[in-house]
C-alpha cells in the first residue's frame, strides 16, 4: 500500500513560487548564453573580457567555455531547470552540483564586481549578456537559495566535494594557458604578471571561496527555508 502525503495550499503555493523563481533564473541565463554565442559567431564583444571574438570558431568556443563565469552559469542553468521541474530534488550528486552552482556563481559575481568590471567596457548586446551572467544570475541564485532552499542539503563532505570542480578548472586554466598563451582573466595571466603572482591570486580567490563555502554550509544547517522536504511537511500536518 502506498502512503499519500497531504500538502496544504500554502505548501503548494510556496513550491510553485520557488519553481517560478528558479525557472526565471534559467530563462535569464539561457538568454544571456544565446546572446553570447551569437556574438561569438558574429565576431562581437565577449561579455567576459570585453574583447571582440577573433580566430577560428573552434578556438572561440573553447575560450568561451573556459571562463569560470560561463561554467558557473551553466551549473546555475542546469540546477535551476531541475529545481523548476522539481523543487524537492535531492541526492548525493545533486547536492554537490547544487552547491557548485551556488558557490561558483557567488564567486563569479564578487570577482566581476570587485576586479573585472572596471576593466571591461561593454556595449549593446554584450552588456545585456553580462548583466545576465554577472548581476542577475549570481544574486538571484543566492536570494532564491536563502528564501526557498530547500534546506538542509549540505554536509561538510558535500562542501569538500564541491571544490573538485574549481580546482580542476584552475589546473586546466594553467595547462591550457601554458600551451596556447591565452588566459581567461588578467589576474591569472602568466604572460603579463608571472606564474608566481598568478598562483598567489588563485590562492586568494580559493581561500575566499572556502570562507564563502563555510558560511553557506553553516547557513544551510541553521536557517530554515520557505520550501521544506515533503516528509517534513507531512510530519507538520
Amino acid at each position: 500500500m502506498t502512503a499519500t502525503i497531504a500538502t496544504s495550499p500554502t505548501t503548494d503555493a510556496r513550491a510553485r513560487a520557488a519553481r517560478i523563481w528558479y525557472g526565471s533564473i534559467a530563462v535569464v541565463v539561457a538568454i544571456a548564453l544565446v546572446i553570447q554565442i551569437v556574438l561569438l559567431f558574429a565576431g562581437g564583444q565577449d561579455a567576459n573580457s570585453g574583447e571582440n571574438a577573433t580566430g577560428p570558431i573552434g578556438t572561440r568556443l573553447v575560450r568561451l567555455f573556459s571562463f569560470f563565469t560561463i561554467q558557473s552559469n551553466l551549473f546555475v542553468l542546469g540546477t535551476s531547470i531541475a529545481l523548476a521541474l522539481n523543487v524537492h530534488r535531492d541526492g548525493k550528486l545533486w547536492r554537490v552540483l547544487r552547491f557548485d552552482a551556488l558557490l561558483g556563481i557567488i564567486i563569479t559575481g564578487l570577482v566581476f564586481e570587485t576586479i573585472l568590471a572596471p576593466l571591461v567596457h561593454l556595449e549593446g548586446w554584450a552588456l545585456v549578456a553580462t548583466i545576465g551572467f554577472h548581476y542577475i544570475s549570481p544574486w538571484a541564485t543566492l536570494i532564491g537559495w536563502l528564501i526557498f532552499g530547500p534546506r538542509p542539503r549540505t554536509t561538510w563532505a558535500t562542501t569538500a566535494l564541491a571544490f573538485i570542480w574549481p580546482l580542476l578548472w584552475l589546473v586546466y586554466t594553467f595547462v591550457h594557458g601554458a600551451i596556447t598563451g591565452w588566459y581567461p582573466y588578467p589576474f591569472l595571466d602568466v604572460n603579463t604578471i608571472g606564474f608566481a603572482e598568478s598562483v598567489r591570486n588563485s590562492a586568494i580567490v580559493l581561500v575566499i571561496g572556502i570562507m564563502i563555502a563555510v558560511v553557506l554550509t553553516f547557513i544551510d544547517h541553521h536557517l530554515p527555508s520557505v520550501v521544506r522536504d515533503r516528509d517534513r511537511e507531512a510530519a507538520d500536518a
